[in-house]
This record gives structure tokens, C-alpha cells and sequence, in this order.
């Protein structure tokens, strides 16, 4: 699947599974409706913007 095959806004399953929490190296879960990366070791939700994971620990939100 190319990138223009994609909806809007829908991340890369491929870069899903290579993509790790900057903080404790653990797997992150996708929420596609709030459009987040969660890591649960962490305790953090790392943002998705325009399809693209903003993986700062500055930019995401903890989670309760």
C-alpha cells in the first residue's frame, strides 16, 4: 500500500512495528481514534500530526 492509498491522517503499520517509546525502548499501541502512539511502560501518549508520530516525551500527554 503506497502512501496515497492511505486515508488521510492513518499511519504506516510499517513504521508502527519498528517504532518503540523513546523512554523505555517498549512497543507502543496505536489509537487511531485519538490519533496518539501510547506507551504503556511510560505512561505517556505520544501525539500523531498529519500522519507523522511526534515521538518528543516534551509533546506528549500523560496518561491517567
Amino acid at each position: 500500500m503506497t502512501t496515497s492509498e492511505r486515508p488521510s491522517g492513518s499511519v504506516d503499520p510499517k513504521l508502527l512495528e519498528i517504532l518503540v517509546c523513546p523512554l523505555t525502548k517498549a512497543p507502543l499501541e496505536y489509537d487511531a481514534e485519538r490519533q496518539e502512539l501510547i506507551s504503556r511502560a511510560a505512561k505517556l501518549a505520544y501525539p500523531i500530526r498529519d500522519g507523522i508520530p511526534i515521538m518528543l516525551p516534551e509533546e506528549a500527554r500523560p496518561l491517567e
